[in-house]
């Protein structure tokens, strides 16, 4: 019996990348290789996508998970939704949005019923969901809501190298962030970095707290939000199991984490994780949803609308998402 996970795959926006790339991991043997995939998505849009990579892939499709059968190839939960002749390369489209936000809808009650262990979804475009009829902040809000973790940590981490990073504020400007963090929102992030990395597998992780000020703050000489914030919070995890350190200056602590001191690491704000996860790695890069029930990755790249339809994008960060989607599935059933 194939022990493989059965994993959705979700084509993400028609009009990007991601429909190209699920055909490339298709065609290449690299999903089949990994788990038992079962793509979502309109059938239209990934043919349309395996004639632009140039490339074949068994498929078939199929009105309910039930009826896959792998042994015939790739089934395709066929959505029906989207006509590639409305459906151009490289533009935000309402109806593409739309698509995505059923998909993830679909997939999640899937999961809930036990018809799939997890997904992968390729790239979505947020102006392309908001228009589509998305009415939470990300795509993790709507995930939240779904699943009914909304009062639990949840969130965005990024994944590179085996190292898990998350923050404990996300898209608010700058000059709002010291005003934004508290302990408990602090103490929120090393906990859904925490559960995440352990359901990826590992037993005893340990995370790193960046400091919000240049050199941690000089005890206060460079402002206090470390004495009286990030410190205490680190305490309150520690005091839970958490084997957390910190605050360590965010020049220095990226550096100490990519060599292996640490296995997640946990910002004060969105940039401050993310230059160093991108400089080193782009293409690899990939995001967990954290805090949810149900293992969901997705590449850390976006849409790519300037190369959709070339047939040139990568599947590292994919193949990526697919391997850390897998783990935490096999790691889910114990």
């Amino acid at each position: 019996m194939d022990k493989k996970p059965v994993l959705g795959i979700l084509l993400g926006d028609s009009a990007g990348v991601g429909p190209e790339i699920v055909a490339k991991l298709a065609a290449n043997g690299f999903l089949q290789g990994h788990c038992r995939p079962v793509i979502i998505g309109d059938m239209r849009i990934f043919e349309r996508a395996l004639d632009v990579v140039g490339m074949q892939a068994e498929h078939y499709s199929i009105g309910k998970v039930s009826e896959a059968d792998w042994g015939r190839g790739i089934p395709v939960l066929d959505q029906k939704n989207q006509d590639p002749a409305k459906i151009p390369f490289g533009k935000v489209d309402a109806s593409s949005g739309k698509a995505v936000n059923d998909a993830i809808a679909l997939a999640s009650d899937l999961c809930k019923s036990g018809k799939i262990e997890g997904f992968v979804f390729a790239p979505f475009n947020k102006t392309s969901m908001r228009e589509g009829g998305l009415e939470f902040e990300s795509e993790h809000h709507l995930l939240a809501h779904i699943f009914g973790v909304s009062d639990r940590p949840f969130g965005e981490l990024n994944v590179l190298d085996g190292l898990m990073c998350t923050r404990a504020s996300s898209h608010i400007p700058i000059k709002e962030v010291s005003d934004f963090l508290n302990i408990d929102r602090i103490v929120r992030a090393i906990t859904m970095s925490y559960e995440t990395l352990k359901l990826s597998g590992l037993e005893r992780p340990r995370i790193a707290v960046a400091a919000l000020n240049p050199h941690a703050g000089e005890h206060g000489k460079c402002g206090r939000e470390e004495i009286d914030m990030i410190e205490p919070a680190i305490q309150k995890a520690r005091a839970l199991g958490i084997e957390a350190e910190g605050p360590f200056p965010s020049d220095i602590l990226f550096i100490k984490a990519f060599n292996g001191d640490f296995d997640g690491v946990v910002t004060m704000f969105h940039d401050q994780g993310q230059i160093a996860l991108k400089l080193k790695g782009f293409e690899q890069g990939i995001t967990v949803a954290g805090g949810q029930p149900y293992p969901i990755a997705t590449p850390a790249h976006g849409t790519a609308f300037d190369i959709a339809g070339k047939g040139i994008a990568t599947t590292t960060a994919a193949e990526n998402a697919v391997i850390m989607a897998v783990n935490m599935a096999l790691n889910n059933r114990k």
